[in-house]
């Protein structure tokens, strides 16, 4: 059996351009194959990937290191833009923090859209590319909450929330407000939720109220109005980046859940069309947070095809 070599490293790392201080962890072997861990947000951390999963993986072969943004969780900075070209520079920084020639970039929701454009600027850097629930085109996941959240209110003969939902529509769809009130039905009708998760998830759930580590993470609140401020591009589809990186030979994964009130089946049938049906995972009873949702098929799914593209 082998024996792996446990590293638990947390550097404090001064990010370029910025006296910010960007926390980062790392877990296994640095002689493995490196994943570095993109979370979700704005707004959000890498506490609970690290805090349920990252040893985990880890322990199957490879060399895990999650960080927190400029500006989110553990890298709290008030002076953070939180655009996308401040996350593409502070993810070099982790590549050269760490010495990494090469790695798989394993982004979650929000953070497929910074992995997507970090992997189009520095192809030469990116092992793989793997989705995790990760937000493609924005705007289609914003009309599947629209449609999924006017059926639910059909059937419960809505009239006011129905009315919200033309209102909506008739909104800018670049605007703060506009993703502001779609991600609030979202929330309200349990998209990023399972109803009855399964034993092992449950369990994994039932830790968020006694590990350290999820009970010390602040939100920042701030978090996107900030980004909407500083940053132009609100709402964008990163197509032609997983296009290119295919045609640089860069493969590229997905994992989605049929529960995840975000993506609709058609999205997914369409991530097939783009990627080829052996590289995207669509699992039932598995809703946002697909790597606590259906863990042990999250894991199996990374290591099957990663060690298969050594």
């Amino acid at each position: 059996m082998k024996v792996f070599l446990l590293i638990l490293l947390v550097y404090i790392i001064p990010s370029t351009g910025s006296s910010q201080n960007l926390y980062s962890r790392s877990y296994g072997d640095t002689k493995d194959n490196p994943i570095i861990f993109l979370h979700g947000g704005p707004g959000s951390t890498s506490v609970f990937f690290e805090a349920t999963t990252a040893q985990l993986l880890a322990d199957r072969g490879f060399y895990v290191i999650v960080y927190d943004r400029r500006g989110d969780g553990r890298s709290a900075n008030e002076n953070a833009k939180m655009d996308f070209n401040e996350a593409i520079v502070d993810l070099k920084v982790i590549y050269d923090r760490y010495n990494l020639e090469k790695a798989s970039l394993l982004a979650f929701s929000f953070g497929g859209l910074i992995a997507a454009q970090f992997a189009q600027k520095h192809s030469d850097l990116v092992q793989s590319l793997i989705l995790c629930s990760s937000l493609v085109s924005q705007q289609k996941s914003y009309n599947t909450i629209l449609q999924s959240s006017k059926a639910i209110y059909e059937r419960t003969n809505d009239s006011l929330k129905l009315k919200e939902l033309k209102s909506i529509a008739q909104m800018d769809t670049n605007s703060f407000e506009y993703r502001t009130l779609v991600f609030k039905h979202a929330s309200a009708n349990g998209f990023f939720n399972l109803t009855a998760p399964n034993n092992r998830a449950k369990a994994i759930y039932d830790t968020y109220k006694t590990n350290t580590l999820i009970a010390l993470y602040v939100k920042n609140e701030r978090a996107v109005s900030t980004f909407w401020k500083h940053e132009s591009s609100h709402n964008i589809d990163i197509t032609p980046q997983l296009r290119y990186l295919r045609k640089r030979h860069i493969p590229i994964y997905a994992l989605y859940g049929r529960q995840d009130g975000l993506y609709s089946p058609a999205q997914i049938s369409d991530l097939k069309g783009l990627l080829g049906g052996n590289h995207v995972k669509y699992f039932d009873n598995c809703s946002h947070t697909l790597f606590i949702d259906q863990q042990q098929m999250f894991l199996s799914a990374i290591s099957i095809w990663l060690n298969k593209a050594k």
